[in-house]
């Protein structure tokens, strides 16, 4: 068991201004470590984040989330397990993958995606960041549940003070009461119209959620405006994330964004070479349920377990040179990336696999493929270098971009 003198503290500015070079020393000299300021067990490697998320032997829980998420969004389905798990994941499941998602949803991605590009398609300059990548998910999302996309900021507002509550490692408590401000202001919001939908519904995911039933079992409000929050959360953050890295890992390597204009079918290898390399989610945390040995000791049960996906998914056991961008890598099955057998864990892995996996994906080759079109000779804006920043999610907060408008 190692402990965190040898290696840079997750807390600290330099982890938090490039973690990669703390990961790599963890893996190769304190796989397994604890840290005393999080009272958490940080573990780096790939075999052994790929264990905890799989969990075949039901050594890890998500009891975690009783205190990390519970207090912003309610109980949510991450939460469950068992039977409980099941079922609420199929009640919420069909309307992320096949015909649902195609027939209903598609048309609604595309649409919000034309109507941001719109707004800077004959500009010649945009900020993919700004202008498009924090709005376009959580448009989809609201737009999906059939919410009022003027109360954009107010989403916005609220999914940013969750994700810094989840992030908020060092325990500021004015991000703490943020938090859970926003947890109170989601209900007073949402509520009531879940109680208007349950009288009237509609064909949007909310009526969808209202009136969704398996084995006699049906979303009570406090389910449905639970899993809201956390798709509001998750699906905006890490898509909003997503998409800015994709760009910005292909702005610094021009061979690679020329292949991808040429050829649309490699923005699913683009997009699953960022979520390895460029992950938006950096860590997730479980609970040992029992006394666990993995590389480099043993974890007590009942033991907080920080798995670093920014570090295992550039494990150089797992991948060939890892800290390079290859969306043509040899060691990425990109027709498995969005499942749960995917190889990159940036969705997790297991039971809990990210449901809004194929969202995500269908988020981000609608809206490459727009902006490709839109902007066929996209360019970094003069001597703008893109900085990655935060700790828990991370990516660059800004990308600003240069091009020929298309007439006509």
């Amino acid at each position: 068991m190692s402990t965190a003198q040898q290696v840079p503290d997750i807390l600290s500015p330099e982890f938090a201004a490039d973690p990669y070079p703390a990961y790599r020393v963890m893996r190769e000299t304190a796989p397994l470590l604890w840290h005393e300021a999080t009272k958490s067990y940080i573990v780096s490697r790939y075999e052994d984040v790929e264990r905890v998320f799989k969990d075949k032997a039901g050594e890890f829980t998500t009891d975690n989330y009783a205190w990390q998420l519970e207090p912003v969004h309610g109980r949510t389905i991450l939460q469950m397990s068992g039977r409980e798990h099941a079922v609420r994941r199929a009640l919420v499941a069909p309307a992320f993958r096949g015909s649902d998602l195609e027939q209903k949803f598609l048309p609604v991605i595309e649409r919000n995606s034309r109507e941001l590009i719109d707004v800077f398609r004959h500009k010649g300059s945009a900020d993919l960041v700004d202008d498009y990548a924090t709005r376009f998910p959580v448009n989809v999302i609201a737009d999906m549940l059939g919410l009022d996309k003027a109360d954009h900021p107010r989403f916005h507002r609220w999914y940013t003070a969750v994700i810094a509550f989840l992030g908020n490692l060092a325990g500021d408590p004015e991000v703490t009461a943020a938090g859970e401000r926003t947890r109170v202001e989601f209900a007073e919001y949402m509520l009531p119209i879940i109680r208007e939908r349950r009288e009237n519904p509609g064909d949007d995911l909310l009526s969808v959620l209202c009136s969704a039933e398996v084995d006699g079992v049906r979303m009570s409000d406090e389910d449905i405006k639970a899993f809201c929050s956390l798709l509001l959360a998750a699906g905006g953050e890490t898509t909003d994330k997503a998409i800015a890295g994709i760009f910005a890992n292909l702005l610094a390597h021009p061979d690679q964004l020329a292949a991808v204009r040429a050829d649309r079918s490699l923005i699913p290898r683009a997009f699953a070479e960022t979520l390895r390399y460029t992950p938006p989610v950096h860590m997730i945390m479980r609970q040992s349920a029992t006394e666990v040995t993995l590389s480099g000791g043993s974890i007590p049960a009942g033991a907080t377990v920080t798995c670093l996906i920014g570090a295992a998914n550039r494990d150089e056991r797992r991948y060939a040179d890892p800290d390079r961008f290859d969306i043509f890598r040899e060691d990425l099955a990109t027709t498995k990336a969005f499942s749960a057998a995917a190889d990159h864990l940036a969705f997790a892995l297991g039971r809990h696999f990210c449901v809004g996996a194929l969202l995500a994906k269908a988020e981000v080759e609608t809206g490459m493929n727009q902006l490709l079109d839109a902007m066929p000779d996209v360019r970094l804006a003069d001597g703008f270098r893109p900085a990655e920043q935060g700790v828990f999610t991370r990516g660059v907060q800004s990308l600003p971009v240069r091009f020929t408008p298309i007439q006509g």
